[in-house]
């Protein structure tokens, strides 16, 4: 048993090596609704155990001793495939299912290589997905579950005809899963569209704000900002594992500079980095080698690393959704976290309006801006 879940003892096996003890509310959600054949809707952030949620039925439900594609996830960026594959081939740990991830700025012969004979699971982004199906060394026509992970931001990214043309590429009698933090009227309309009375689970914003994580902010001159987070830094005496947020590439580059070459162990990471440099830095940061990443909010979408502690808005989200979205990255799993937010801009202050009216004007506390002021 997974809490009260049935669940398989070469599941369960897999389960305890990875100290899954009971399920979060998406997994006591989704679980059991999969299982059954249901197709089902989760709204729910990063860090809520989604991946677990959609990665156990899968396991439990597809065939080991066919060597066809049974199952595919879509997801909007590399990282996040590479995540959702890597998590779910622990869960078929002691199982005889393949899992292949698929993504571009890999080669695509190494990708070959691996879809022959064919895995039971395809975890990819729908760029190289479609790559792969004209080519012909990707087939969808024996699928039977679809997960679309993270649907709203492959919306975002641009990936919305992608994800309807490998729909209609998939037998009309598959289950599909959908999963998004927000619901924008095109994914509403792929729901209706592509889904058959599907089950929704709902973890709500205001629930996935929990209380495990504090949250605050500064106001702080444009110009006083690295000062600011390097008296943070001071007052923390060491580095925390820590996501900070920047809005364009260039700041992420100069930021992830000043804060080097003050000594400190942090890497910049942004869409505008071959795929190389983006792996590597995040090796570093999972090895722990890297204690911080300084990211643009696209390069850090679908990042699920568990053990993050400190998340600062260098440059303030531009709505609470993305507030939310960031400071969903830390506090996982019942354990603390703290959000920080330098509020500069007068259109800072309008969103930081909109955010007390999402998270509560008493959960998010204005500290005294003078932390940084030389003495």
């Amino acid at each position: 048993m997974f809490g009260a879940i049935p669940v398989s003892g070469e599941l369960h096996a897999a389960l305890d090596d990875m100290e899954y003890l009971n399920p979060s509310p998406i997994q006591e959600g989704v679980i059991p609704l999969m299982k059954s054949g249901r197709d089902v809707v989760g709204q729910a952030q990063t860090g809520t155990g989604k991946t677990a949620a959609f990665g156990i039925p899968l396991v439990e439900k597809l065939d080991q001793t066919l060597n066809e594609v049974q199952a595919i996830v879509l997801c909007p960026t590399r990282e996040l495939a590479m995540q959702v594959a890597a998590e779910i081939s622990r869960l078929a740990s002691y199982c005889n299912l393949r899992v292949v991830c698929v993504y571009g700025g890999q080669p695509i012969a190494k990708q070959l290589e691996k879809l022959s004979p064919p895995p039971q699971i395809i975890v990819g982004t729908p760029g190289r997905v479609l790559d792969h199906m004209g080519r012909g060394t990707l087939k969808l026509d024996k699928v039977r579950v679809v997960v679309l992970d993270e649907a709203d931001e492959m919306l975002d990214i641009g990936f919305a005809p992608d994800m309807e043309r490998i729909l209609r590429m998939t037998p009309k009698s598959r289950q599909t899963t959908l999963f998004s933090a927000t619901m924008p009227t095109f994914i509403k309309r792929m729901i209706d569209r592509y889904m058959r009375n599907p089950e929704w689970v709902q973890i709500q914003p205001e629930q996935a704000t929990v209380p495990e994580i504090r949250q605050v902010y500064y106001e702080v001159a444009q110009r006083d900002k690295l000062r600011a987070l390097q008296a943070l830094l001071r007052e923390w005496g060491e580095m925390p594992r820590a996501l900070v947020f920047c809005k364009m590439q260039t700041t992420v580059d100069r930021l992830a500079n000043d804060l080097q070459r003050g000594g400190h162990p942090v890497e910049g990471i942004h869409g505008g980095m071959t795929q190389g440099v983006r792996t590597k830095v995040m090796a570093g940061f999972r090895s722990g080698a890297v204690k911080a990443l300084v990211s643009t909010n696209v390069a850090a979408r679908g990042l699920d690393i568990p053990d993050v502690t400190h998340v600062v808005s260098f440059d303030a989200p531009q709505n609470a959704e993305e507030y939310i979205h960031r400071i969903g990255r830390t506090g996982r799993m019942g354990r603390s976290g703290l959000a920080i937010m330098f509020v500069s801009e007068l259109e800072d202050f309008d969103v930081l309006d909109q955010i007390k009216v999402l998270v509560g004007a008493d959960a998010l506390a204005r500290e005294n801006s003078a932390i940084y002021v030389a003495k």
